[in-house]
Parts: C-alpha cells; sequence; structure tokens
C-alpha cells in the first residue's frame, strides 16, 4: 500500500521536510513506506534501518540481521575518563585502582565487593577497575580537592562514543583505546587527564522488594552478577569470544552473570557498594547507604545533580535518594528536595542544593511503581511538594518551571542568578511531557528531527518544546551558578538521553545525545579553566552500563546511504 503524505516542516525549523510525518502516517494504516533521502546522512541510515529491519552498518544484539534484535543493557567493560588526576596522589590518580591494584586481582576484594567471590571472576591479569572504586576516587578527592564533577553518560558504551566520534570526524579515526573526536575525549586537562576501564556487574538482578514497607524480599536474588574475561574479552572495545555473555546468554550456562540497570549502577558509584538492580543507594538487604554528596555536605560542600531525563530517574536519583526500587519516583525526588519520604518519613535528608531535570508534563491518575502513596498528576513531582519548596511559600528553592510562551534557557538562567544572588538553592523542572519528560534530542547532525525507532515511530517537536525548555549545556551552566556561591562543591550531571536512543535502537538519537553531553562537559572544563584549576577540581566522565551496540561498516556513519532493501 502506497500512502502519500504532505511535505510537512516541523514547526519552528527550515530546511529539508521531515519524513516523521510520513512514518506517522503508515504506522497509523498499518503499512511501512520507504522514507527518502534527505541528505541526512545518519538520519537516513536509521530511517533505512527500521524500514528494511537489518543494515549494513551493524544492529543491536545478536544477529546481524536483525537490527532491532535486543534493546536492554549488557555487561561490556564501561571507559572511564578522568581529569584533574594524573599525580594527584594516591586514591586520587587512577592508576590506584588499575593495573596491579586492580581488585578484580584479589579474591578478599571480590569476596568485599560481591559478598561472596564470583564464578570465573578473578583474573590475575586483569587491569580494569570496579564501578564502585569511582566512590573510592572521589571520597579520596574530598581531602584534597575543592570541585567534584561526576558525569555519567547513562547507557553510553565505547561502541557507542565511536559512533559518535565517526559522526563529528567524518571518519573512523580509531579503532582501540580512548579514541579522538569529542571534547571529553581530546581535552587534556593541562595534562592530568587519564583513561581506563571499569566493571559495571550488580551484585545480582531479581530482587524483589515492597516499596511501601521498604524492605527486601528475597536478598541476593535470582542471578548473581560477576565479570568473565575469558567469554566478555578484557577491554571496552572487544569482541565478547562468548557473544551472547554480555546480555546474560552465554553458551556455557555456568558462565552466567547478570548485567547491570541505571539505577543500580550509578548507586554503586555514588556509595561504594554494590547493590541489586533497580537500588537506588541501598544494599543488597536494603538498608541505606551514605552517598558521595551527602558526605561533601557534611563536610560544608554544595552538592546538586542535573540531568536531561526525569529529576528522579534512575541516576539523579542516585545522586543522593535512598529506596528500594528505582520506579517510586515521587518519594525519591522527596529525598532530593529535603522533604519527608516513604524512606525518611521523621528525619527528612537534607536534600540537594540543586535540582534540574526534567519529567515535566508526566501527568497519570495511576502508577504502580509509586506505591500507596502516589499522588495523582505529575509522576515525578506532585503539585504539593513543589509549592512547598518554593521560596515564595517560604521554601528553600527558587524554582524554575517549563511555562508556555517563555524561553526555558533565560527562565531557568534567572532563577539561578536570584538563587545566587539570595543563598538559595535552585530547582529546574522542565521536558517534554508527551516523551516521559524527557529535553528534546538533538539528533546527530544538530538539528532536532528525530529518526524512528524501534516502534516504527519518532518523536516530533513543536515550536514551544525547543523554545521552552533548555539544553542539558544550559542546565549545567545554571547549576553551576548556584553552586559557585560554595567555596567547596560536588555535582552530577548526566546525559541520560543516550540510554533512552540506544533502547530505542535508535543511532541518529543516540549520537546526538552524545554529543549534546559533550557540549555539557566542555560547559564544566570551561567553568574550571576560568574559576578554578585541576589541581582543585576533579572530573569523571563515564557510563553506567552498556547496550549491545555491534558497529560492522562504521564508515557508512559518513557515507550517504543508498535506497533501502525491502522491510522485513
Amino acid at each position: 500500500m502506497q500512502v502519500n503524505a504532505p511535505n510537512v516542516l516541523i514547526p519552528g525549523k527550515s530546511g529539508t521536510p521531515s519524513m516523521t510525518i510520513v512514518w506517522m502516517l503508515a504506522t497509523l494504516v498499518g503499512c511501512a513506506v520507504e522514507p527518502e533521502p534527505t541528505g541526512d546522512v545518519v538520519h537516513d541510515l536509521q530511517s533505512q534501518a527500521i524500514y528494511a529491519g537489518q543494515s549494513d552498518f551493524g544492529h543491536w544484539g545478536l544477529d546481524p540481521e536483525n537490527y532491532k534484535d535486543w534493546a536492554s543493557h549488557s555487561n561490556r567493560l564501561i571507559p572511564v575518563y578522568t581529569f584533574g588526576t594524573l599525580g594527584a596522589g594516591p586514591g586520587v590518580d587512577l592508576t590506584s585502582y588499575t593495573n596491579e591494584h586492580s581488585p578484580y586481582r584479589s579474591e578478599a576484594e571480590l569476596k568485599r565487593m560481591y559478598g561472596r567471590v564470583p564464578t570465573y571472576t578473578l583474573n590475575p591479569q586483569a587491569v580494569y577497575c570496579d564501578q564502585t572504586n569511582l566512590f573510592d576516587l572521589q571520597k579520596a578527592a574530598l581531602a584534597g580537592k575543592k570541585h567534584i564533577f561526576l558525569v555519567v553518560f547513562d547507557g553510553m558504551d565505547w561502541q557507542t562514543t565511536q559512533a559518535a566520534a565517526i559522526a563529528v570526524n567524518g571518519k573512523n579515526a580509531y579503532s582501540s583505546g580512548r579514541g579522538s573526536g569529542l571534547h571529553f575525549q581530546d581535552y587534556t586537562a593541562n595534562g592530568t587527564t587519564q583513561f581506563g576501564w571499569m566493571v559495571t556487574s550488580p551484585h545480582n538482578a531479581g530482587t524483589e522488594v515492597n516499596v511501601d514497607t521498604q524492605t527486601v524480599k528475597n536478598p541476593g536474588g535470582e542471578m548473581p552478577g560477576g565479570f568473565d574475561p575469558e567469554s566478555a574479552g578484557e577491554t571496552p572495545w572487544a569482541v565478547a569470544p562468548d557473544f551472547g555473555y554480555p546480555i546474560s546468554k552465554p553458551k556455557n550456562k555456568e558462565r552466567l552473570h547478570a548485567y547491570t540497570d541505571s539505577s543500580c549502577s550509578a548507586s554503586n558509584m555514588t556509595t561504594g557498594v554494590k547493590s541489586y538492580n533497580n537500588a537506588v543507594n541501598v544494599d543488597a538487604t536494603g538498608m541505606p547507604l551514605v552517598t558521595i554528596a551527602y558526605l561533601a555536605q557534611e563536610q560544608g560542600w554544595g552538592a546538586g545533580a542535573v540531568s536531561s531525563v526525569p529529576i528522579s530517574h534512575a541516576t539523579p536519583a542516585a545522586a543522593y535518594a535512598h529506596n528500594v526500587h528505582r520506579d517510586d519516583y515521587q518519594d525519591i525526588t522527596r529525598d532530593m528536595l529535603g522533604l519527608p519520604s516513604i524512606s525518611h518519613p521523621e528525619m527528612p535528608m537534607p536534600g540537594l542544593d540543586v535540582v534540574i531535570g526534567g519529567g515535566y508534563g508526566d501527568e497519570r491518575d495511576k502508577d504502580k511503581g509509586g506505591g500507596k502513596n502516589f499522588a495523582p498528576g505529575n509522576v515525578y513531582l506532585t503539585a504539593a511538594d513543589l509549592k512547598t519548596v518554593d521560596v515564595k511559600n517560604g521554601g528553600k528553592y527558587v524554582t524554575s518551571v517549563r511555562t508556555a510562551g517563555v524561553n526555558g534557557h533565560e527562565a531557568l538562567q534567572k532563577a539561578a542568578n536570584q538563587a545566587a544572588k539570595e543563598h538559595q538553592r535552585l530547582l529546574g523542572f522542565y521536558g517534554v511531557g508527551e516523551y516521559k519528560g524527557h529535553l528534546p534530542f538533538q539528533t546527530a547532525n544538530g538539528d532536532y528531527r528525530p529518526s524512528p525507532g524501534r516502534s516504527g515511530k519518532a518523536e516530533t517537536y513543536t515550536a514551544a518544546d525547543l523554545e521552552e525548555n533548555p539544553t542539558l549545556a544550559e542546565m549545567t551552566r545554571a547549576a553551576l551558578t548556584v553552586l559557585e556561591t560554595h567555596d567547596k562543591f560536588w555535582l552530577l550531571m548526566e546525559p541520560g538521553d543516550v540510554d533512552w536512543a540506544n533502547h530505542d535502537n535508535n543511532i541518529d538519537n543516540s549520537i546526538g545525545a552524545v554529543k549534546s553531553g559533550d557540549a555539557a562537559v566542555k560547559v564544566i572544563t570551561d567553568w574550571v579553566e576560568q574559576h578554578s584549576n585541576w589541581n582543585d577540581s576533579l572530573l569523571i566522565v563515564t557510563a553506567d552500563h552498556g547496550h549491545y551496540l555491534n558497529i560492522a561498516r562504521p564508515e557508512l556513519l559518513f557515507t550517504p546511504a543508498k535506497p533501502a532493501a525491502a522491510g522485513k
């Protein structure tokens, strides 16, 4: 069946007509329409891959003939880029945890991390660290640094980074190692940068909990964590000898290990303790753990969290909150804002000094993950809580919420300036409610015209969506405006849309999300150069886990695509 669609432009944009309308109409009538080339190389590649069901460029998962074979995480090793660490001394220098200091060379260290020595995990030749070591590094930095930045590109493994770098470079410039092309790859921090990689495996998967009682039903879960280098490979760029192992589908079932989710993984980095998938800063039995942000606050530091996805989603939640399950969003937000919560009903946590992220517009009458105390309305921030924390009502936060007809960047920065001047806290709440509250995707070529993903649909944004939302870089700048009023501060910044794009098997959105995150990293490095130095500052750029993108022909990321074959 042939569908003829009007030549429609995205509101507020000019140039090439969007094929998104064609895809939407095709989906409505139950057919697939072969996409016409637009001249946007990555957009065309993604559109044709979805139409044909496969791509010579590569695929997610195990089947090269199925572009959408896998939509979840993996147990791949994850790159770690550090700045302000080389020569900074024991505990801060990354080599304190790599090579001969790798915890994976020691049975005692493995037992300390996992509560046991996981099968096939001890490796006398290991050069990699564990993600819990990033907590150790930050904790050591509290003694000598003044500014700590933890940047977590959610879902960005080495292959995702390479794809973005290829798009930036216009060529395949590397096939191993640190790579080049993105700011965080090329920036040297006055010669203090280092590069390594880490294991992200959880304590376990399959733990069941009760959100209402904040208890764990089956400590230890159903599937143990661990990392088998013989099955996975010993570098982030290695092709796994057992191709199914990284996604818990090993040929040898005895070598089965769980791969992590975002909340557990981020919590490992902020508490130094391995836990179960879906945990937010609680251990394997459900007991609350002390985060690096809380430790910093106890020593007089400011602390904040910024994300391109909802404010209490997995990674920003792990900056501070306590909960047995990541989906209890409203209570997690309460912890972040210093309000009574299901975890802290009588003695609320102090709250973060800055909380900026998405979630605006995602409204529900019911939400199973929120437990019995879920309040109908916004999934992440209730109207009552927003009113309570606002300085206009005697709260501690200058609030900046997406508002019709108001420029989001200008409004957020104005609120940040006010909070800084009046020594108040800052809460920024933005996003596109239609898409669960995340910021608009800036795609590979820099526009806001996403390609279709797994469902065959593509996100479309109105002029208001673009005008009324700040970018992640602008959110980061606003956060620094407030935090720089503190002599010392800690900041978590998350380009969370990388994960959302990879779950959607969307290389166009994924590359764009990496690039927008990279721009936010540059805001941080520019701030350090203008207001501090790398003796006083520490920056960690990493990811909480990988997906399972496999790139077969990287040159197709910068070569105009040919017409797609017939779809599956």
